[in-house]
């Protein structure tokens, strides 16, 4: 499971680790909601990881957990994972612990799921730093950083 970072933690309800356990665990069934990856095993995948062999069933399956037929592949372009669960928000709210609203998710599953969410982040961290710098930078160093030639 992902760790909380300690300045989220207060956001996140007292009993979080067996809500969590009973997302991943018993209403999952220790597998991926999504693709089915199964939790703490590692699995067999083309590089990209869309298509994964699972093992207990015998089958290749896609990223969304169906059962597919792969051919003309090379084995060389095999790469193994090693997978585990995390219990995501669907939507990004550490205080809505609706079980709708919570899913297992294997790491590329929460990774693609919280995509829109990090690329926000990132923004937001940038523009945060970059208000910082004009609000506290001398006028003279900033207008020289904003004349010199790129």
């Amino acid at each position: 499971m992902m760790p909380i970072r300690p300045e989220n933690r207060w956001l996140y309800p007292i009993d979080w680790q067996q809500l969590s356990d009973a997302i991943r665990f018993e209403r999952a069934g220790s597998r991926c909601e999504k693709s089915r990856r199964p939790h703490l095993r590692p699995v067999v995948h083309l590089g990209d990881g869309r298509w994964w062999w699972d093992a207990e069933v015998g089958y290749w399956r896609s990223d969304r957990g169906c059962r597919i037929s792969a051919k003309g592949f090379t084995l060389a372009s095999l790469r193994s994972t090693y997978v585990v669960l995390a219990c995501a928000h669907l939507d990004h709210d550490p205080g809505n612990n609706d079980p709708a609203n919570l899913a297992a998710l294997c790491q590329r599953c929460h990774m693609i799921q919280d995509a829109a969410e990090h690329r926000w982040e990132r923004w937001w961290n940038v523009f945060r730093l970059r208000a910082l710098r004009d609000l506290y930078e001398d006028p003279r160093i900033t207008r020289e950083r904003i004349m010199r030639p790129q």
